[in-house]
């Protein structure tokens, strides 16, 4: 009996399994998709799937800069 399933020729998922979601980037820390990306991912194309991997790397997935600490969090609630 074969697993015809386990042989697909399918683009592997970028997921890291650090699922995450960045409150102001709305991508997952660990692989940068989108929500959308996430959830669609089984069901897309190779295609789609081909754009989003060379997206990829480009994506910042969390802010790089200090958001300022408690400086910025006091002005903040001004």
């Amino acid at each position: 009996m074969t697993d015809d399933v386990w042989k697909r020729q399918e683009i592997e998922s970028p997921c890291v399994k650090l699922c995450v979601i960045h409150p102001e980037t709305r991508l997952c820390t660990g692989c940068a998709r989108s929500i959308d990306e996430i959830t669609r991912w089984s069901k897309m194309s190779d295609v789609e799937r081909s754009e989003i991997m060379a997206a990829l790397p480009t994506r910042s997935a969390a802010p790089k800069a200090r958001r300022g600490g408690r400086a910025a969090r006091l002005q903040r609630k001004r």
